[in-house]
């Protein structure tokens, strides 16, 4: 597999120009119209394939403004990272920046520190050591389309989510230069969106302290050996590794350290799950206690193929897929080839780290004609499996069920 080369800063302020000029369209078609349309495989499925966006190929349009990009899944069956031009997209309020001047941008670092700081770009890459991580970005929606009740909200199939090397620097060495106070409790972070009307709060999220100097959480510029996409937070993105991607904030250009527990909506109000094993519920059950979604569960995937593809009856077929352990590496994968009676483990190719995609193999050969209800099942390194059927909760967050597909042999 391809280890990317680091990003030059001369290539880094030379894509930031180049998106001032390109900016983005926040239509559905270009003038040629879109690729086609396919269907999702939930009620009301339906949708366009677009290839209209700005350092875009084809994706699934769930949303124009803001944009909600997803990845057409075969994507994900061509190697371990998900090409910056197919990676998804997903924004909270409907003002983002078509253009950001990489001359003028700063990241403001403030509050609860021993001294302020105003960084620019070529600070950042020049100032800190570069780190680099493998790491999955998933909303926490991913799947929620398959939610039964249905739930609101982007219905996503299975594509909201990637994986890239993601380039920066800690996130620890620029708080340990600001010079954090005793005290400190929190640190917020902010983008660039906005809301349309003044009364939409500010899209922001926050960490505990000890969480933000890990030293794993970074302040990516690049992805995948290439600067930031526009549309996937150019210049500068957080990476939360094994978090939901809600943390995992875009255009970064505000760093507040705070003194005393966040109060803002979209960390006291907006994602919250149930505190209950799996975040699950009943639909319409009342007096759950509800609390912040964080870490990453396992998941696992079949990426070679489709439901009622045809396959050769006595002949090996091979299965390969993709897991990762959500906020841990991946321990194993299991196939069943009978509907869940019986399992093998699949062989687990290179390891990219415990926060990457991980690609697997496996070989089946099915004996009868007719159906072959094929599942898959991720185990993470802590020893968490994926469970048998899917949980429910009114956000439609967190699924992670095994995944099954059926072929037919004949």
């Amino acid at each position: 597999m391809q280890r990317y080369q680091a990003v030059s800063r001369r290539d880094f302020i030379a894509h930031g120009a180049a998106l001032g000029v390109a900016g983005f369209a926040g239509r559905a078609r270009a003038a040629g119209g879109a690729p086609g349309l396919l269907d999702l495989p939930f009620a009301n499925g339906e949708r366009e394939l677009v290839g209209n966006f700005p350092q875009k190929g084809p994706m699934i349009l769930q949303r124009t403004r803001p944009p909600l990009l997803e990845t057409p899944f075969a994507v994900f069956d061509q190697g371990v990272y998900t090409p910056n031009d197919r990676f998804f997209v997903r924004w909270h309020l409907a003002n983002i920046p078509t253009r950001v001047d990489p001359a003028q941008f700063r990241l403001q670092v403030h509050g609860s520190v021993r001294r302020s700081l105003a960084l620019t770009l070529d600070e950042i890459v020049r100032k800190y050591p570069a780190v680099e991580i493998a790491a999955v970005n998933q909303c926490s929606g991913n799947s929620r389309g398959y939610s039964n009740p249905r739930v609101p909200g982007a219905q996503w199939s299975n594509g909201a989510m990637g994986n890239a090397l993601w380039r920066g620097v800690r996130l620890k060495d620029v708080l340990d230069d600001a010079g954090i106070a005793a005290g400190t409790v929190q640190v917020r972070f902010k983008g660039l969106e906005s809301g349309v009307i003044p009364q939409t709060p500010h899209f922001m999220k926050s960490l505990a302290i000890d969480h933000a100097r890990d030293g794993e959480v970074m302040i990516a510029y690049a992805m995948n050996g290439a600067p930031l996409p526009l549309l996937n937070g150019f210049p500068l993105r957080l990476i939360v590794p094994g978090w939901y991607s809600t943390y995992w904030t875009k255009m970064l250009c505000d760093i507040e350290v705070l003194d005393k527990p966040d109060d803002n909506y979209w960390t006291t109000q907006a994602y919250q799950v149930p505190d209950t094993p799996g975040a699950s519920m009943r639909p319409g059950q009342a007096g759950v206690r509800m609390v912040p979604l964080t870490r990453m569960v396992p998941r696992s995937f079949f990426t070679n193929l489709v439901d009622g593809q045809k396959v050769a009856r006595d002949r090996p077929l091979e299965v390969r897929g993709i897991a990762f352990g959500g906020d841990a590496g991946v321990g194993r994968v299991r196939v069943s080839a009978d509907a869940g009676r019986t399992w093998q483990d699949a062989q687990l190719e290179k390891d990219y780290g415990p926060y990457s995609f991980r690609r697997w193999t496996h070989s089946v050969r099915p004996h009868a004609p007719g159906p072959v209800r094929l599942q898959v099942q991720c185990v993470n390194t802590h020893g968490v499996a994926q469970p048998a059927e899917p949980g429910w909760n009114p956000g439609g967050f967190m699924r992670n069920a095994i995944e099954t597909v059926s072929v037919v042999a004949s």
